[in-house]
This record gives C-alpha cells, structure tokens and sequence, in this order.
C-alpha cells in the first residue's frame, strides 16, 4: 500500500514537472511573439505606375551658364520635380510675384473697381519705357510696372494689407512698418519660398483664399500669358533687385490634359539680357515633361 502510494506520487510529480516546463514553453513563446517587430510585406506592385525618370532640369541651367532652382508639382499624380531643392526651400523676397497678391487685395477692397480703371502716371520717368504712361490693371500687370502696384498698396493702407497677409499666410507674414508700405515686397522684409509659392498658387486656383469669387477668377484672367486649343499657361515673373546677384522669378500654372502643373523658377541674373531665361528654362522643364507641345 505504501509502494503503491509512493509510485503514485513519483509519476504524478513527474507530469506536473513536464506541466511546468510545457507552461513556461508556450509563455515564452506569446512573449518572443508580443515582443518580435513586425516585417511588413511589400504589397502587390501590379496596379502601381511604372516608374518616371525624373527629368534632369539642371541641364537647362548649365546651358545658359546660371545658377537657380525650379520646381514643378504634377497635381493630379501627386508628383514634384525640381532642381536644387536647398534653393527651393529658401524664402527670398517675391519681387514683382507679390502683383497676384496685391492685384486680389485692390480688387477685393475697390480701391481700384475692375482691371479697365486707368491710373495716371506720376510724371516721373522711369528706365522702362512701358512704364512711362498711364496705364491700367491689366496693361500694368503684364508690364509689370512697379509705380502702378505702389500706388495700389498704399491705397490699400498698411493694416489692411497686413489683415490679408495674415490671413492667407502668405510667405513669412512680415510687410515691415507703415512706412514700407509700397516697397516690402521689393527689398524685403516680406520672404516666400519657391515652395510657399507653389502653395499660394494652389490655393489661387482651388479658390481657397479669403477673397470672392469674382475678386479670384478676375486675376486668374489677369494672368494668363498663353492660350491655345491645347493648354493654358499664366504666371508672373519678378526681379530681386535688392541682391547681388539679382534674383529673377517666374511662377505660375500651366493646364493641360486635363491636369494642373504648378511652377516656381527662380535665377541668378546679372543684365537685362538675362530676364527672358527665367521663363525659356521654365519652358524647356515643362516640355522635358511632355508639354507645351502640340496635341493631336
């Protein structure tokens, strides 16, 4: 009866050991997988686009000698492409590019009613003959003529112009005092980068900004430089000329197939024979990426 006992007790010892073991065995095992990272598995590739090679815009560049930067954002494939993207993301003075901005301000406030309303020319004679006359909204942007958008910002007045800068964020927000009121976009203060100006185009387009809709597509008329059966292509150029080297800008949006490509090209110019560059590289990027060409 004892040995029966003590057998009993042997065997059953002996399982609860194996127990035991088996029990730390599947702990271990729930906490190696808690605790091993998880891999992810690719995911199918068949319903990916095929690959693009990003088009080498640097070339453009070095064929006229300059340095600069562009940036191109395809909208409808989420895509961007650009040279020199360290320049892309400094924020310089937007020159003669802030006229999109002021341009939407008096419009929308009526300190000029619509893009006929001629002012007078003050009489003093500037170095560009375009400039030497009176003119009207649209004449003056597509002259650019700087005395034109001066007379506008003051007109708009200080507070008011700094409400809208705020409120659209544009750029690093900061016009300066009063007194800068018709020169904070030509020798700073206010700074944007190329990338900043892409945005603020977007949103131009979408019709996201605070200013009606009338305000809006008036200005988008205001800047088309180009119209074909095919695209549409607007924009504004800009000279920096409070650097050295002075800084040309050219940004825009061109529409074509049915999408939207935003630009922004910025260039180290040193003469006037340098200005019409800005935009033939701008032309040259856009066509490395199939367009501004004729379609059939």
């Amino acid at each position: 009866m004892l040995f029966q006992m003590w057998q009993f007790l042997r065997h059953y010892r002996r399982q609860t050991v194996i127990f035991t073991i088996l029990g730390c065995v599947a702990v271990l095992s729930v906490i190696s997988f808690q605790t091993m990272p998880i891999v992810a598995q690719p995911a199918s590739t068949s319903s990916e686009r095929p690959a693009i090679k990003a088009p080498n815009f640097g070339r453009h560049f070095q064929e006229f000698g300059r340095e600069g930067s562009i940036l191109i954002y395809d909208s409808k494939n989420n895509r961007i492409y650009e040279h020199n993207p360290k320049r892309n993301s400094t924020a310089i003075a937007p020159a003669s590019t802030f006229k999109i901005f002021n341009v939407l301000v008096a419009l929308e406030i009526g300190v000029i009613p619509n893009d006929v309303a001629v002012l007078t020319w003050d009489g003093i004679h500037r170095d560009i003959d375009a400039w030497n006359h009176d003119t009207n909204l649209r004449q003056a942007f597509k002259d650019s003529t700087v005395w034109f958008y001066q007379v506008l910002a003051r007109k708009a007045g200080y507070e008011r112009m700094q409400q809208f800068i705020n409120k659209v964020g544009y750029g690093n927000r900061q016009i300066g005092t009063p007194a800068d009121i018709d020169r904070f976009w030509l020798q700073q203060p206010l700074q944007i980068t190329p990338q900043e100006q892409i945005k603020f185009l977007q949103r131009l387009y979408q019709g996201d900004l605070p200013f009606s809709q009338r305000t809006i597509n008036l200005v988008k008329d205001i800047m088309v430089r180009e119209q074909t059966p095919d695209y549409t292509l607007r924009g504004k150029t800009g000279w920096l000329t409070s650097t050295k080297p002075n800084v040309g800008w050219f940004v825009g949006y061109l529409e074509q197939n049915k999408n939207v490509y935003f630009f922004a090209t910025t260039l180290d110019m040193y003469k006037p024979e340098d200005a019409p560059i800005r935009i033939e590289i701008t032309r040259r990027s856009l066509k490395d990426l199939g367009l501004l060409a004729h379609i059939n």
